[in-house]
């Protein structure tokens, strides 16, 4: 097997490289080997390769850390194998062989309980749910809120070393940094290293004699902040919003966690939202709906003037293109759709009535579609089931 590179040298970086350098160093290195830029080359190829294998260890802190102890070994399980025992290792008698190193270096985890994590490694804070209400309104036009959460902090004291200022954290003595220790136990198969959590320093891998007096040790800090949510124009009652790097604060200089807003959107007493569509109900006379008329319409966008035509009967659908709500990361909105409803007039004077029966009485089967069309199946039932009797 070819000898492998030092990652860091193929990145061009330190060891004591930050995520940012890694990421920056990774960026240069892959435009400049990309295989689009040199299609015909395959060294560049093979150079794009060994770039993006040196990213995929060097990005995650686990791979990282076990790379750094291990070298290749530690994050490729066929480096170096060779001929007898396990993959290189000239077999095994039983005897002080530590299988906790084995499985650490090949799974990530150990026998015992044991873990190869280190506990200084930066670690990502925990990400925040939370609710917002907001109306109808904004949810269809998008607003901005600026919500207190209450979320952990760096301690500003001790700016997250746990230690009184003045004062530094010390190495544990017993694990020396690395909160953990080992031991040995005689099993079946020999005698087998594992590992558990060092007792004096609490697993941290370091102690802290003068603890900050703001935040006793723990170099964060509960503290409500203000954190301004853009909700966009279009979501839904229910859609979960995520606000980036707005969560708890990690540790060991770890990045933040995520704000997770779900949205609860009230009710509105005017329009009803489908999917991307808005519904609103209109009450009309029966004048209007026999003789057409001009009407108001409300929208989102304010009142707009519709002409209903003549003779629209009851619970008539009309629809005003483009006037329903924005649609998500796309062009475009919905329409709105708008459903007339007959009010039929109640508490009619006696001249209101007779006026009324008087125009009922000038009408005609002509004026009354579905009436006679009614009649017409009606009178057909009645001739097929006059039959059917007389053939019985």
């Amino acid at each position: 097997m070819a000898e492998k590179r030092d990652y860091y040298e193929v990145l061009g970086i330190s060891k004591g490289a930050t995520d940012d350098e890694i990421k920056k160093a990774y960026r240069k290195m892959a435009k400049q080997y990309h295989p689009d830029l040199h299609p015909d080359d395959p060294e560049a190829a093979e150079k794009f390769k060994e770039v993006n294998e040196a990213n995929d260890v060097l990005s995650d802190p686990q791979k990282r850390q076990r790379y750094d102890q291990f070298g290749h070994a530690g994050v490729d399980p066929s480096y170096g194998a060779g001929a007898g025992g396990m993959g290189g290792f000239g077999g095994f008698s039983g005897e002080g062989f530590d299988f906790g190193d084995i499985f650490d270096t090949f799974f990530g985890g150990g026998m015992g309980g044991r873990t190869s994590s280190n506990p200084n490694t930066p670690k990502r804070g925990a990400d925040i749910a939370i609710s917002l209400d907001i109306s109808f309104m904004e949810a269809c036009k998008g607003v901005k809120h600026v919500v207190d959460i209450n979320r952990s902090e760096t301690c500003e004291t001790c700016n997250g070393s746990g230690a009184k200022p003045g004062t530094t954290a010390k190495t544990c003595p017993e694990c020396n940094g690395m909160g953990q220790v080992r031991f040995q136990q005689r099993t079946i198969l020999g005698s087998m290293t594992s590992t558990r959590p060092c007792t004096k320093c609490g697993g941290k891998g370091k102690i802290i004699e003068t603890p900050c007096p703001t935040c006793r040790a723990n170099g964060r800090v509960q503290k409500k902040s203000p954190v301004t949510i853009n909700v966009p124009a279009g979501i839904d009652n229910g859609q979960i919003l995520r606000v980036p790097n707005q969560g708890n604060m990690g540790t060991n200089g770890g990045g933040r966690g995520d704000l997770n807003v779900r949205i609860s959107v009230r009710k509105d007493p005017l329009f009803e939202r489908r999917d991307f569509d808005i519904w609103t109900e209109i009450p009309i006379t029966y004048a209007q709906a026999v003789l057409g008329a001009e009407v108001t319409v409300p929208t989102i966008d304010g009142n707009v003037t519709y002409t209903i035509p003549e003779g629209t009967q009851p619970n008539t659908v009309f629809r005003l293109k483009g006037r329903g709500v924005q649609r998500l990361q796309r062009d475009g909105r919905g329409d709105q759709m708008v459903k007339v409803v007959l009010e039929v007039p109640k508490n009619l004077s006696k001249k209101q009535k007779d006026a009324l029966e008087e125009f009922s009485n000038m009408l005609t089967e002509k004026n009354y579609e579905k009436q006679s069309g009614f009649f017409d199946k009606l009178k057909k039932f009645g001739e097929e089931l006059k039959k059917n009797w007389e053939n019985k």
